[in-house]
Parts: C-alpha cells; sequence; structure tokens
C-alpha cells in the first residue's frame, strides 16, 4: 500500500545579531532599514514558507565590560516590524519572539490579538522566559525572578493569554456603524483571574482573532521548558539539529503530548539550521568552510572561549592550543547572552580533548563545535536529507537561518525549494485564505480544548 508521505515545515529566520551571520559580507545590509526586512518577507514567501520568524534582544549585550560589537547594529521592536511586514506579505506566518518575563499578559494579548487581525490570521508568539537581572535591569520589576520560577509564570502568563483571548464568542457580532450591527452583551465574557503571578479583572477590549489566538511558539530544552511545551506550545523552535539527537528529542517531548490529551500533529518540531550549497559536494564543503572561517574570525574564537572559561583570555593566540587549566565555574565575564555552555568545567574538558585528538587550535576548536552549517552539499542532496529527516521523525521540518541579511535565504529559495517540491513533500502553492495554523496543519484553539477536555 502506498503512503502519502509527511509534508515539510519550513520556517525562515532573519539572520539578526548572531554567531551565524558574516557581516562582512557585501551582501550584507542594514539591521534597522525596512527594506532589508521586506526583501528577507518577501523571499520567504516566494518560498512558500510557513513562517518568518523574529529574534527580540531587550538589552545591549556586554562582554568583558563593553558593548558587544554587533548589538550597536541595531535590535528594533518584534511587533513593530511584523506589523509592517503584515501589509506587504499576503500569506506567510509572523512569528515574534517576545518575553513572558518583562511584559504583562493583557497588554501582550492585545497586541498579539491585534497583529492577528492586521494579518488575517497570520500571527505567532516566541514565548521566551528571559528572567535574568541583567536584563530585568531595563525593567520596573528589575531582576526580581529566580531562575526556577521562570516557567511557573511563563505557563500562567500563557495561560492568562488564551483565557483573554477565549473571551469573546468565536461568533460575536462586532460594532459596524456602516452595516448597522452591534456587539451583543453577551459577546463578551467578563474575566477575573487570581494567580500567583498575576491578578487581572475586567473585559477584553479586541475582538476573537482569525485564529482565536495566535500560534504559541517556545524553544527551551530543560525539563521545565519540554514539559512547557507539551502544555502550551504548538510549534518548538529547537537546537537539536543532528539527526539521532533530533530523534530523541523529537519521541521525546512528542511522548510527553498524549498525557495532556494532545496528539502528535498538534505540536510541530522545527530545528534550527544552516546550509551551504554548490554544484558539487566538494563545491559545497568549500563554501561552508569560507563562511565558517568568516563566522568565526580570530577575535569570535578568543570571545567564544571567554565566555566558557569565564576569564579574560585576550593573550591567547587563536591559532595555539586551549587554555591547560579548567574555567572557574563561578567566574563570568559575559552578559546578555542566553546561556550557552552551562556547565563549563565539562565543556572545556570536553573541548580540550577533541583539541588534542584532532590537532585543533582554538579557532579550529570554535569552528568545529560552533560555526559549521548544518546541511551541505548540492540542492537535490541537502533537499533529499531535509526530506529524510521529516520522513523518520526526527523533525517536522526546519528553521532556515541565512549567513546574510536580507539575501541569505535568496539561494536556498531558489535552489532548494523546487528540489522538495519535485519529491512531493513541499508545497507548490499556499493555500488562499489559510491561517498559520491552517498552514502548519495545527489543530484550532476549540478543537485542542475539546479533546482536552475529552481526556481529562
Amino acid at each position: 500500500m502506498t503512503t502519502t508521505p509527511r509534508q515539510v515545515h519550513l520556517a525562515a529566520h532573519f539572520p539578526g545579531v548572531n554567531n551565524t551571520t558574516v557581516w562582512n559580507d557585501p551582501l550584507q545590509r542594514s539591521q534597522i532599514d525596512f527594506a532589508a526586512f521586506e526583501h528577507f518577507a518577501r523571499t520567504a514567501e516566494r518560498g512558500r514558507f510557513d513562517y518568518l520568524f523574529l529574534a527580540e534582544g531587550l538589552r545591549l549585550r556586554e562582554h568583558k565590560g563593553l558593548i558587544h560589537d554587533l548589538d550597536v547594529v541595531g535590535r528594533p521592536n518584534t511587533l513593530a516590524v511584523l506589523a509592517a511586514l503584515a501589509a506587504v506579505t499576503r500569506h506567510i506566518g509572523l512569528v515574534g519572539t517576545l518575553s513572558a518575563t518583562f511584559n504583562e499578559p493583557y497588554e501582550l494579548a492585545r497586541q498579539l490579538a491585534t497583529l492577528d487581525h492586521l494579518s488575517n490570521g497570520r500571527a505567532g508568539w516566541n514565548v521566551v522566559t528571559s528572567s535574568d537581572a541583567f536584563h530585568g535591569a531595563n525593567f520596573r520589576r528589575g531582576g526580581f525572578l529566580d531562575h526556577g520560577d521562570r516557567y511557573t509564570r511563563a505557563s500562567e502568563f500563557v495561560s492568562l493569554a488564551k483565557e483573554l483571548w477565549d473571551s469573546w464568542s468565536p461568533d460575536a457580532v462586532v460594532a459596524d456603524r456602516a452595516s448597522g450591527r452591534f456587539l451583543a452583551e453577551e459577546a463578551v465574557t467578563p474575566f477575573s483571574h487570581r494567580g500567583p503571578q498575576f491578578d487581572v479583572d475586567g473585559r477584553f477590549n479586541v475582538p476573537r482573532s482569525p485564529q482565536g489566538y495566535p500560534v504559541i511558539v517556545q524553544a527551551g530544552d530543560s525539563a521545565d521548558g519540554r514539559d512547557f511545551a507539551a502544555e502550551h506550545a504548538e510549534v518548538i523552535f529547537s537546537r537539536h539539529s543532528v539527526f539521532d539527537e533530533a530523534q530523541q528529542f523529537y519521541r521525546d517531548v512528542k511522548g510527553r503530548l498524549a498525557g495532556r490529551g494532545r496528539t502528535e500533529d498538534s505540536l510541530k518540531i522545527l530545528p534550527a539550521v544552516t546550509f551551504a550549497l554548490g554544484d558539487t559536494d566538494d563545491e559545497a564543503a568549500e563554501r561552508a568552510r569560507a563562511d565558517a572561517l568568516a563566522q568565526v574570525g580570530p577575535k569570535t574564537a578568543i570571545t567564544v572561549l571567554e565566555q566558557v572559561w569565564g576569564v579574560d583570555l585576550s593573550d591567547r593566540d587563536p591559532d595555539g592550543p586551549l587554555p591547560e587549566f579548567d574555567p572557574d565555574p563561578e567566574a563570568s565575564i559575559t552578559k546578555g547572552w542566553a546561556p550557552r555552555f552551562p556547565n563549563a568545567v565539562k565543556v572545556a574538558q570536553a573541548w580540550r580533548a577533541q583539541s588534542e585528538a584532532e590537532g585543533l587550535s582554538i579557532r579550529e576548536l570554535v569552528i568545529t563545535v560552533a560555526g559549521r552549517q548544518s546541511f551541505i552539499g548540492t540542492p537535490s542532496g541537502v533537499a533529499a536529507e531535509i526530506d529524510r529527516y521529516v520522513q523518520e521523525r526526527a523533525t517536522d521540518g526546519f528553521v532556515i537561518v541565512g549567513t546574510t541579511s536580507p539575501h541569505g535565504l535568496d539561494e536556498f529559495v531558489e535552489r532548494v525549494i523546487p528540489e522538495l517540491q519535485e519529491r512531493g513533500v513541499y508545497r507548490s502553492e499556499y493555500e488562499e485564505g489559510a491561517t498559520l495554523r491552517r498552514t502548519l496543519g495545527l489543530p484550532e484553539p476549540t478543537e485542542v480544548a475539546e479533546e482536552v477536555r475529552r481526556v481529562g
């Protein structure tokens, strides 16, 4: 019996101020010029991507007491950019990273519901839990939230946001002077929430949006993060892009869904990946090597090392050996980054062993562990590998990250997308009028609630 292949889902990540971007590339453009965002969004939509994805930084990062070089290029407000992109796109989803720690549920729920209306149902929210005092110093509440409480707040935050979105009847009639129709009193249910994190009363003042509420995306990988994802997330922005690790993560998180009344298809897992293409595998490997050298220059290599060791290593030769001493677990000279190396001593020991075994310098080691491309090969070979991950349930697709802004996605759309379409695993056209949730193949909020009630 012939089985229908699983469809590949793809999202596009605006490169931003991160270690994948090749800043000295002639194609690199402004991080705040709307023309860059517009080109990126139109390219992703031309490639029939499910959604584009913007990260957000709430404070300029620091290293050794100085502002991180790349942050001064600008990190504009996510919601403002997405609202503008809604006006120049028709089909692609618009997902933004927004903190559950440094926002309030009522206000953020209003903003997201508004974006969902403006985009005709294409909004998504990547929920993050930035909780450290360094970020908190930019906000009234400071850094009061203990690290262990971040998912407690986030879970209540998302549950309350859903309560607000659901307070409008799906078939409510909104006031419209032109047609003579007016809102019925019973269409909006008053809410009164009392919880450990929030006390909120009133009526939500944005009518129910086309999706009911935006698609919920999440990126946490800890045990608490995975439980949060199983409870609330509809998409996971995963860091597990190596096949065996990705498959293990997929099985673990999807295995948590049944106990919460959810099906496997109610959650999509999309790891972030980069790529290097060539007409031959050798050419692609050469391009990948060139990109890696551009991404990890001598100064960057030392900076990455300092993030692990927690001390000034500027006197070290990037083409020399790694430090022979272990990091101080309590030391840190970096502020504002998400924890990349939570067990510094273990990481350092593993890196030294690999460096000695393979004869790698500091820079070569950093390139090996942090600078390599995920998919390297011909367009047909990369498409085949993407397809393999999805068919063998290691992922539901990928978040594609280019090396330049805004042109980093161009070659992937022109050369890899047609190969995926030829394989019959990727759409040729969008469904007209589809919401982001429908594009992703996710159930409607009412369907999820009904299934949870039935199982519970």
